[in-house]
C-alpha cells in the first residue's frame, strides 16, 4: 500500500511537470530581476524533470513489480515463514524477470539489428538500455492516451450530466416521482410475497429495488435543486466542455500545418530559447493559463476514457471492494498515462514548451511520420467521437422512423431501454 501511494505521488508529479514549468517560465519572464524568485531557475526545473523520469523508471521497473511479487510470495520451501522469506523470494523473482527481459531484448537486437555497436550498447544499462526501454513504454503510453483521450472527451459530457442537475424542460418531476414511488411499492410488495425458498427471485427483486431507489434519489435531488443550478450551471458547464474540446482539436489541426511547413515544430529534444527568455504563447500569460487548463482537461479525459473502455471496465476501483492486485494494476496504469502526458501534450502542439531531461531523448519523437500520424489520428478520432456523441439521439430517431430499431443497430445499450415494470406494463424511464 505504501509503494502504491508513492507511485500515485510520482504520477501526480509527472502530471504537474508541464504546468509548473509553463508557470515558472511566465513568472521569470515577468519578473526577471525580482529577489524573491531567484530560487526559481532553469536548473531547478531541469532537475525536477530528471527526478520525475528517474522515479517513474524506479516505480515502473522496481517498486510495482516488487509489490506484486511480494503480494504473491509465500517464501521458499524449507525456510522459516515470515517477512524475510517473502522478501527473499520477491528479490529472486525480480532478478529472474530482469534477466528474462534483458535476454529477450538481446535476442531481438541480434535478429533485427545485428551490429557490433548495437550489441555493445546493451552493456550500458543506465545510459542506453533503461532509457530505450522507458522510451518504448512511453510510446505505449502515448498510444494508450491516443485511444483513451478521444473516448474520454466525448464521455465527459455524460459524466458531467450525471453529476449536475439537468434543466427540467417539458418535464413533470412530480409525475415522475409518483410513477417511481408506485414502482418501488410494487416491487416491495412482490419482495414481501416471495417465498424464502426461491432465492434467485429474491436477489433479482432486491437488485431492481436498488435501481428504483437510485432513480428516486436522483429525482428528489433534481426536484430540490434551485432554478440557478438547473438552468444556468448545467448549460454553462456543457458549453465550457465543448469549448475546451474544440480548442484542443483546433490546436492539433494547427500543429499539423506547422509540422508540414516548419521542421522546428517537431517535439524532439530541447532546442528552445531557454526558460525565462521568451514567452511560449502568443497571448502571453493568458495563453499559458489556457494551455495549463487544456493539459489538465486532457489528463482527466484520458482517465475517464481509460475506465470507459470495455476492456478496462472491470478494472475500475470500487470502495471496500478492490483487491490489492487491482490497486497495483491501477497505479501502474495511471503512472503510464501520467508519464506520457507531457510527451502527448508537446507532440499534439497543445504547448510549445520543449521536453526536458530524459523525456526529450525518446527516439521516436524525431520520426516525422510517427508524429504526423499521431496528430492526424487524434484529430480524426476526437472528431468522430464527438460527432457520434451529439448525433446519437438523431440516429436513434431515424432508426425508429425507418423501423430498424428492432435490429439493435445502436451500440449504446442504455438508449431506448424498455423493460416490463412490476405491474406487467411496458414503461420507458
Amino acid at each position: 500500500l505504501f509503494l502504491s501511494t508513492f507511485t500515485l505521488a510520482v504520477s501526480a508529479g509527472a502530471v504537474l511537470l508541464l504546468p509548473f514549468s509553463i508557470i515558472s517560465n511566465e513568472i521569470l519572464l515577468s519578473f526577471p530581476q525580482n529577489y524573491y524568485i531567484q530560487w526559481l531557475n532553469g536548473s531547478l526545473i531541469h532537475g525536477l524533470w530528471n527526478l520525475a523520469s528517474l522515479f517513474s523508471n524506479l516505480c515502473l521497473f522496481v517498486l510495482m513489480p516488487f509489490a506484486f511479487f511480494f503480494l504473491e510470495s509465500e517464501g521458499f520451501a524449507g525456510l522459516k515463514k515470515g517477512i524475510r522469506a517473502r522478501i527473499l523470494e520477491t528479490l529472486v523473482m525480480l532478478i529472474l524477470l530482469a534477466l528474462l527481459i534483458l535476454g529477450i531484448v538481446w535476442v531481438a537486437s541480434a535478429l533485427i539489428d545485428n551490429d557490433a555497436a548495437s550489441m555493445e550498447s546493451l552493456y550500458d544499462l543506465w545510459e542506453f538500455y533503461l532509457p530505450y526501454l522507458y522510451s518504448c513504454i512511453s510510446l505505449m503510453g502515448c498510444l494508450l492516451l491516443l485511444l483513451c483521450t478521444p473516448v474520454g472527451l466525448s464521455r465527459m459530457f455524460t459524466v458531467m450530466g450525471q453529476l449536475l442537475v439537468k434543466p427540467t424542460i417539458l418535464e413533470d418531476l412530480d409525475e415522475q416521482m409518483y410513477i417511481i414511488t408506485l414502482e418501488e411499492e410494487a416491487i416491495q410488495r412482490r419482495l414481501n410475497g416471495v417465498s424464502s425458498m426461491v432465492e434467485y427471485q429474491t436477489v433479482e427483486l432486491e437488485r431492481e429495488l436498488e435501481k428504483v431507489k437510485s432513480k428516486k434519489t436522483n429525482l428528489e435531488r433534481r426536484k430540490k435543486a434551485s432554478a440557478w443550478e438547473r438552468n444556468l450551471v448545467y448549460p454553462a458547464v456543457m458549453i465550457l466542455l465543448l469549448t475546451e474540446t474544440s480548442i484542443s482539436v483546433f490546436l492539433v489541426a494547427l500543429n499539423i500545418l506547422y509540422l508540414l511547413v516548419d521542421e522546428t515544430a517537431m517535439p524532439k529534444g530541447s532546442g528552445g530559447p531557454g526558460i525565462g527568455n521568451a514567452s511560449l504563447s502568443t497571448f502571453g500569460f493568458v495563453g499559458a493559463a489556457l494551455e495549463i487548463i487544456l493539459i489538465f482537461y486532457l489528463m482527466v479525459s484520458s482517465v475517464v476514457g481509460f475506465y470507459s473502455l470495455r476492456f478496462f471496465e472491470n478494472f475500475t476501483p470500487r470502495k471496500d471492494d478492490t483487491t490489492m492486485t487491482k490497486i497495483i494494476g491501477n497505479c501502474v496504469s495511471i503512472l503510464v498515462l501520467s508519464s506520457a502526458l507531457p510527451v502527448m501534450s508537446r507532440t499534439l502542439g497543445i504547448t510549445r514548451f520543449d521536453l526536458l531531461g530524459d523525456f526529450g531523448r525518446f527516439n521516436w519523437l524525431g520520426n516525422f511520420y510517427i508524429v504526423l500520424s499521431y496528430n492526424l489520428l487524434f484529430a480524426i478520432m476526437t472528431t468522430l467521437c464527438l460527432v457520434r456523441k451529439f448525433t446519437s439521439a438523431v440516429r436513434e430517431e431515424l432508426l425508429k422512423a425507418l423501423g430498424l430499431d428492432k435490429l439493435h443497430l445502436s451500440n449504446n445499450p442504455r438508449d431506448s431501454e424498455t423493460k416490463p415494470s412490476a405491474n406487467g406494463h411496458q414503461k420507458t424511464l
